[in-house]
């Protein structure tokens, strides 16, 4: 067995797995085919990119699961959770970053760790002799992703989208109002757009009859539900984006006293605050159709844009009978995938599922046995599922729904997640002294 640990893929999980070997002396290979090659999403040189939102989603940890799954990241060591810390922006209640400024964090700590080498080489096979880390996430090269399908039996995929970024110097104050939901109008981190009837029925009919960006194999159906371009919600019904992404709830307009018909939030991308990721607005249409049915929204009439959205093809493991709760490939235990590829889902969920893979790396090169969290943790939580026979396998978020029962019925909500969290965080720092 060769002397080091090779990591394919310098994504989330890839940075996660090389930055904890390295940190406890292992010698990593880190292999990503940046910036020789890019994929059609991606745009930075950097490790860690964040081709998507720049929110980690929530931060609360007795309310929230990808909350708790951050803080039993922090326990056990996360290099990604760390650089999130230090790069945060103002987002309310979530953890969002400065994608930038996050980015360079990890892409600093990797190449000046003497134990890492990086080396820019697309990767079209796997050697399953050696330890190898396959994390080259959702957008995974045709001729690796082809080899995947050829060890696994399949690779599936569905699509996803990332929204457009505003330059903030151009959206129209007098149009907006600062405010967090529920929160004082003129205080928070997030600028709203308000619509009325009338604007809200004009948006929907245009978003509806835009023209859309080609995508070879595109259906509606294989659209990941937590990152659904806004047309294709438009399409399931009028109100469907007054209920999600435009939800007006505890948004007070500060000209009406009332909560606006609709609103659109947009969400700080750096601490200056000069540009403004438009949330939950995902889409695939195309450019100049963005810039032209989001002028509808008045806030937004003369917006101009760092980025427009787009929309890219996802390639996942059906994990279960595949890979095994530690995430090795079941028949090569010397293989391990690790990220999205995985069928978990997120930023947070991609990284906690690296952090697991280099957790139990380091242990097998120590001879121990590797280590499961348990369903009562949600970063084991998350292993189990995507290790567990299910005949409807699909790319999973963290969730309550995935964690063990609580062994008594609590009907208070807020208890119960305070429970889940406290019984999670006592066995995760049971392992503390041992892991780090």
């Amino acid at each position: 067995m060769k002397d080091y640990v090779k990591v394919v893929g310098g994504g989330l999980a890839g940075s996660e797995v090389a930055l904890y070997l390295a940190k406890r002396g292992v010698k990593v290979k880190l292999y990503d085919i940046k910036p020789n090659k890019f994929t059609p999403c991606h745009h930075s040189a950097g490790f860690a990119e964040l081709v998507c939102s720049n929110s980690l989603k929530s931060n609360d940890v007795f309310g929230n699961a990808c909350g708790l799954l951050k803080e039993e990241m922090r326990l056990i060591g996360s290099a990604i959770i760390s650089a999130a810390d230090k790069t945060a922006v103002p987002a309310g209640k979530a953890l969002a970053v400065n994608r930038e400024l996050f980015s360079a964090q990890i892409t600093e700590e990797i190449k000046n760790d003497e134990n890492i080498e990086v080396i820019s080489e697309e990767i079209t096979d796997i050697d399953r002799e050696d330890i190898t880390v396959i994390a080259t996430g959702p957008l995974t090269t045709p001729a690796l992703a082809e080899k995947i399908a050829q060890i696994t039996g399949s690779c599936p995929y569905f699509f996803d989208a990332a929204a457009p970024i505003v330059d903030g110097e151009s959206i129209d104050r007098e149009n907006s109002f600062v405010s967090d939901r529920y929160g004082e109008a003129g205080k928070g981190d997030y600028v709203n757009c308000p619509l009325n009837k009338e604007q809200y029925d004009g948006f929907v009919e245009e978003l509806l009859n835009a023209k859309r960006a080609e995508l070879h194999d595109f259906e509606d159906d294989k659209v990941f539900d937590g990152c659904m371009p806004i047309e294709v919600m438009a399409g399931r019904g009028r109100d469907t984006l007054r209920f999600g992404p435009m939800k007006p709830t505890g948004l007070t307009d500060p000209k009406t006293g009332r909560w606006p018909y609709a609103c659109v939030q947009l969400r700080k991308e750096n601490v200056a605050g000069d540009s403004y990721n438009i949330v939950g607005f995902q889409t695939n249409l195309l450019f100049s159709e963005q810039k032209r049915v989001l002028s509808i929204i008045p806030a937004l009439k003369n917006a101009e844009y760092f980025r427009y959205g787009v929309m890219h093809k996802n390639t996942y493991v059906k994990s279960p009978g595949i890979l095994a709760s530690d995430y090795s490939l079941i028949g090569s235990p010397n293989v391990y995938f690790a990220g999205q590829i995985t069928g978990v889902e997120g930023y947070v969920e991609s990284a906690a599922s690296g952090l697991t893979v280099a957790v139990n790396v380091y242990r097998k090169l120590r001879g121990m046995p590797p280590v499961s969290f348990g369903n009562s943790t949600v970063i084991g939580a998350l292993a189990s599922y995507i290790s567990t026979e299910n005949p409807d396998f699909q790319p999973m978020n963290a969730n309550y729904g995935i964690l063990e029962p609580t062994e008594k019925h609590i009907r208070d909500k807020a208890a119960r997640k305070a429970y889940f969290a406290e019984r999670s965080l006592n066995i995760i720092k049971k392992y503390r002294e041992e892991l780090l």
